[in-house]
């Protein structure tokens, strides 16, 4: 007897499956039409061959009791609920569910929430200028971006935002939270937040602005030493960082000593401009990588030949505001011993989202892929963990009368470098080193930079070691 062997593909069931789900109509029958394999089959049992059929895994099936609940609920909606819907108001939701309970990045956008994508990478839009999430139905801010009404306002990376205005946000998507925080400038709206060391909620008023955001601003911290500050990441940071760096060589007329990156309450942005910041301090080498289930999601990003700064010590500033490409920017230069992080664990975002077109106004962005450092460490939900821990503190001078010195004294020996200090030098070099005096952990990192400098001062500036 002939064996006839036919295996039943999972393509037609899934069809009927999906078919009958969202059939509403009484009375509707499926008819498949006659294909390849049935016609096969009728012919191999008229003639009296031995037929094996192999079935689908039905574990890779679409669960037929699942899809019938979804179809029994979907029917008590349209006849029940105390408003009319609409079948395509119902679709919708239930594709914003769907992606919603996959993780809090993943999302639908519709027509309008293109337009404010585009915004939140280009530097300009209106708002309260901070970056959230969801976290248990409420929303967290990762942080406020500086010089905008929230962090003018104090507003606090970690704040849980409970209510806005009087709308309690529980229930809530992340969208409709950030459409209310949106508005006119100069319009006042009022967060309710909870925040940790609190015994209850704290209401703070925002005034809405234009958020004009500014990627890169520089400094110098005092002679030798400079402050690059990367409020987030935006198309053009990479050459905004470079074009800080040169200004502050400029400045100073040679090669700096040290160098202090802030990436404090910095919530990310762009991954392309975390690389070419990257790129920058880094003689070759892996900065990053991504994993994920699909070939264009694994990707590589590696630096180029060349450290524009030859190699003078960094130290990166971080904390629990710090989140996605300013993680990968700190988790690069940590793993290749480039730079010594200092501040607190980070914010442990380590996911990539890739943006999905439906159509030409419709569109999904769901996460595809995890971010690793060049060592293969995940930074998803742990962070960057800092070299040295240093937690924000306010400085109190304990004793600040002046001491009685030789120079005080009636008939001292004249020095030789006595009085050589202008004032006006003076007055330069304590306004430099006013903003390390504020700020706890930013004098932390000074201070490093300064006993690095002073064990090692061959790697002094590049005029220095000409003249050498």
């Amino acid at each position: 007897m002939k064996r006839v062997r036919i295996t039943l593909h999972a393509f037609p069931l899934r069809s009927i499956a999906l078919a009958t789900c969202f059939a509403t109509a009484s009375g509707l029958t499926w008819a498949q039409d006659k294909d390849t394999t049935t016609e096969q089959l009728l012919e191999s049992v008229q003639n009296g061959e031995r037929v094996e059929i192999s079935l689908p895994d039905p574990e890779k099936q679409l669960p037929l009791e699942d899809l019938r609940k979804f179809t029994e609920v979907f029917s008590r909606i349209k006849d029940a609920y105390v408003e009319e819907v609409s079948d395509r108001e119902l679709l919708e939701s239930a594709i914003k569910g769907m992606l919603s309970d996959l993780d809090p990045h993943s999302t639908y956008l519709a027509p309008k929430d293109y337009e404010e994508l585009e915004e939140s990478t280009s530097g300009e839009f209106g708002g309260l200028g901070i970056e959230v999430g969801m976290e248990n139905g409420f929303v967290k801010v990762i942080a406020p971006i500086d010089d905008t009404p929230a962090q003018k306002a104090g507003v606090q990376a970690g704040d849980l935002i409970i209510k806005l205005d009087e709308k309690p946000v529980k229930g809530m998507s992340l969208e409709e939270a950030v459409q209310l925080m949106r508005g006119k400038p100069d319009s006042v709206l009022t967060l309710t937040i909870m925040r940790e060391g609190e015994t209850g909620p704290i209401e703070i008023d925002v005034r809405r602005d234009i958020i004009k955001v500014t990627s890169v601003k520089s400094r110098m911290l005092e002679n030798g030493y400079g402050y690059v500050r990367i409020t987030q990441f935006q198309a053009d940071t990479g050459a905004q960082f470079k074009n800080a760096l040169s200004g502050l060589e400029d400045e100073l007329g040679r090669d700096l000593d040290g160098l202090v990156i802030d990436l404090r309450n910095n919530p990310g942005g762009v991954l392309q401009a975390a690389v070419e910041t990257a790129d920058a301090v880094l003689d070759n080498g892996l900065i990053v990588y991504t994993e994920g289930r699909i070939q264009s999601s694994r990707l590589r990003f590696s630096a180029g030949a060349g450290d524009i700064m030859e190699g003078t010590p960094i130290v990166v500033l971080i904390n629990g505001g710090s989140a996605s490409a300013s993680e990968i920017l700190a988790g690069a230069l940590q793993d290749h011993e480039r730079a010594v992080v200092m501040g607190t664990q980070s914010f442990g975002k380590g996911s990539v989202q890739t943006v999905i077109p439906l159509d030409e106004t419709h569109a999904i962005k769901m996460t595809t892929a995890r971010y690793y450092t060049p060592d293969g460490r995940s930074i998803q939900a742990t962070g960057i963990k800092p070299d040295i821990e240093v937690r924000p503190a306010e400085l109190k001078e304990i004793d600040s009368k002046p001491f009685f010195t030789e120079a005080d004294l009636s008939g001292h020996l004249v020095g030789q470098n006595e009085g050589q200090q202008e004032d006006g030098e003076a007055d330069a070099e304590s306004e430099r080193s006013s903003l390390a005096d504020r700020d706890y952990q930013l004098r932390s990192a000074l201070n490093l930079l300064k006993g690095i400098r002073i064990l090692t001062p061959n790697n002094g500036s590049k005029a220095e070691g000409s003249d050498q």
